[in-house]
């Protein structure tokens, strides 16, 4: 059962912004962004805490550094361990080391709210939350139980890793819980002798797909030996090396987060949406905008401008999608807002992998 109303407020009640830092897969270095990220906006003077809710593989106690456990007060509730002007307190503090955890979703719920219901985080301007990768039970059982700002989802250049990111994404949409922006980590590999530039895994990947959904993209971070050692020694670059060209990077991510805190601050959630239909007689999509303006567009040529990556390569960012590949008719069979930034439209063809921005949209159709 989901908390709601007052309840959920109360958790954590001295919590101005609960900031969730997602994936939709594992690999792609969301707890060492995590960890970067919270010292990143807590050297701007925010007080800032992290929590580690990964249960099945908690890190972020390893690339902290901490070897303290949490301690009890005379209220019963348990203090977070600080470190680096960081309050931290994570999942692995509470379960043995080298031991598997085994459990199923009820068990998950009521242990994500009986953590929450215990720790004293204290006045913090952000709490960051490290989720597990993947959009399961815990991410499920975070929304339903505090009040969430917006998530970050951290992706790399990868068709692979993008395309899981993408149901992240929906997934928070799905719970009514807003996605402040994308990272894109392992952007680019910088030679340490050199200093050559080489984009190994892709180049601009997340950039792309988050413009397309009309979701912010708030950085890069390239792949540098010094971000890995220092998250391994327990001193992340961030604390470690403030001035390195590693450590600017998390810092730049940091200030566009704040500003997409600072604009969800005052937008609310009460932004009309836009409204699309399609006739099962006309190969045509319109499109109702919340500013009163329309957009009609042929259902052929939106198809092939669909911009997933089944129809666009991702190195290149060229079209793979042709014409003449195409049904002379198609026509949108159905259509599905997602979240507040997308339609994902079924087509006869059968293709339904797409999402269509609402950013993206205006563009096609020349709305300013």
């Amino acid at each position: 059962m989901a908390i709601l109303g007052n309840a959920k407020e109360k958790l954590i009640p001295k919590v101005q912004n609960v900031i969730p830092v997602a994936s939709g897969k594992g690999g792609v270095g969301k707890s060492t962004v995590s960890a970067n990220l919270a010292l990143a906006l807590a050297a701007t003077g925010r007080k800032v805490g992290i929590m580690d809710a990964d249960v099945y593989g908690p890190s972020i106690p390893t690339i902290l550094g901490v070897t303290d456990k949490p301690v009890s007060l005379e209220t019963g509730r348990i203090a977070p361990v600080e470190k680096y002007g960081l309050k931290i307190i994570s999942m692995g503090f509470f379960v043995p080391a080298n031991e598997a955890v085994i459990w199923r979703g009820p068990m998950l719920h009521k242990m994500v709210q009986d953590f929450l219901g215990t720790v004293e985080c204290g006045e913090l301007d952000t709490l960051f939350v490290d989720l597990p990768p993947g959009t399961g039970d815990i991410q499920l059982s975070l929304c339903q139980t505090i009040p969430i700002t917006g998530a970050v989802v951290v992706s790399t250049p990868q068709d692979v890793a993008w395309n899981v990111a993408q149901k992240a994404i929906m997934m928070f949409d799905k719970l009514n819980a807003p996605v402040l922006g994308v990272i894109e980590n392992m952007s680019h590999y910088v030679c340490g002798h050199c200093g050559q530039k080489d984009e190994i895994f892709g180049s601009g990947g997340a950039r792309r797909a988050a413009e397309t959904l009309g979701i912010p993209y708030l950085g890069g971070i390239p792949l540098v030996t010094s971000i890995r050692e220092s998250a391994d020694g327990g001193d992340p670059v961030v604390h470690a090396d403030p001035d390195s060209p590693a450590a600017k990077h998390f810092m730049a991510i940091a200030e566009n987060l704040a500003a997409q805190i600072r604009i969800r601050g005052t937008q609310g959630s009460d932004k009309k949406l836009p409204v699309a239909l399609s006739s099962p007689n006309e190969p045509q999509v319109w499109v109702e905008w919340s500013d009163g303006k329309k957009s009609v567009f042929e259902s052929r040529d939106l198809r092939l401008a669909c911009p997933c990556a089944a129809c666009v390569d991702e190195k290149t960012g060229h079209r793979t999608l042709h014409a003449e590949t195409l049904p002379s008719y198609i026509r949108a069979t159905a259509i599905q807002p997602v979240g507040r930034y997308a339609l994902q439209i079924r087509w006869s063809d059968g293709h339904a992998t797409g999402l269509y921005g609402y950013e993206y949209l205006r563009k096609l159709s020349k709305i300013s």
